[in-house]
């Protein structure tokens, strides 16, 4: 039985992925570093900032320790919040499929490895911040993506507000990445991916692949709960 569906934000409801990586990029400028877009969705797209740039910084393309890591993600983050106020990044088809979700009682959450500040300003600017009961964020965990902590945390937070707790199996997690189907995988829960970051081939271990939230229904996501 279907209960609830969390989402992930970027490239799932906000197509803002380009943006993040010319913001890392132009912070990471003053070290003589540049993602390509090709290293960037291969690679580094599932992290979150953090461990983005520790990731760099291991394979010896970011000379930074600790401290000059986070300096540098929280320019990042600065930088990202001042390209973002110019653009509007909702995905087509979103604000219909979480209306739908709404008026069919499913609950909604968000399970991002973005940072809270940057989730809320683009639901707010967009006027979407009333369907989500939770947002679990990059910020608010110890240990991001293809780690399942995020998503447990989700469920947890989500049946604290609940009167019958959700149980894994009745959650549907939307994704456009591996490390997130993997992270929702561990921990038992429900996948569909969207090829928004990604073709099928790589996102082949969802229970359901679409191109576009305009191609689910909730038919669809009831049936992937009850193929246990």
């Amino acid at each position: 039985m279907l209960r609830a569906v969390i989402f992930d934000f970027d490239g799932v409801i906000s197509d803002s992925e380009m943006l993040h990586l010319k913001a890392f990029n132009l912070s990471l400028a003053e070290y003589g570093v540049e993602i390509s877009k090709q290293d960037y969705f291969k690679d580094y797209l599932g992290l979150n900032d953090i461990d983005l740039l520790k990731e760099l910084a291991g394979k010896r393309l970011l000379k930074a320790d600790e401290e000059q890591i986070k300096k540098l993600a929280e320019k990042k983050k600065i930088i990202f919040e001042e390209l973002i106020k110019s653009e509007d990044t909702i995905i087509e088809g979103v604000p219909d499929f979480l209306q739908k979700l709404s008026d069919n009682n499913i609950t909604m959450a968000i399970c991002s490895g973005a940072l809270l500040d940057e989730i809320e300003f683009i639901l707010t600017k967009s006027n979407l911040t009333v369907f989500f009961e939770v947002i679990v964020s990059a910020d608010q965990i110890e240990r991001g993506k293809p780690h399942p902590e995020c998503f447990l945390v989700t469920l947890e937070r989500l049946n604290q507000k609940l009167k019958e707790p959700v149980k894994t199996e009745q959650c549907v997690v939307i994704e456009d990445s591996h490390w997130g189907l993997e992270g929702a995988k561990e921990a038992g829960m429900r996948t569909v991916a969207v090829t928004n970051s990604y073709d099928a081939e790589q996102l082949s271990i969802a229970d359901k692949i679409i191109d576009s939230l305009n191609d689910l229904d909730l038919s669809m996501l009831e049936k992937i709960c009850q193929e246990i």
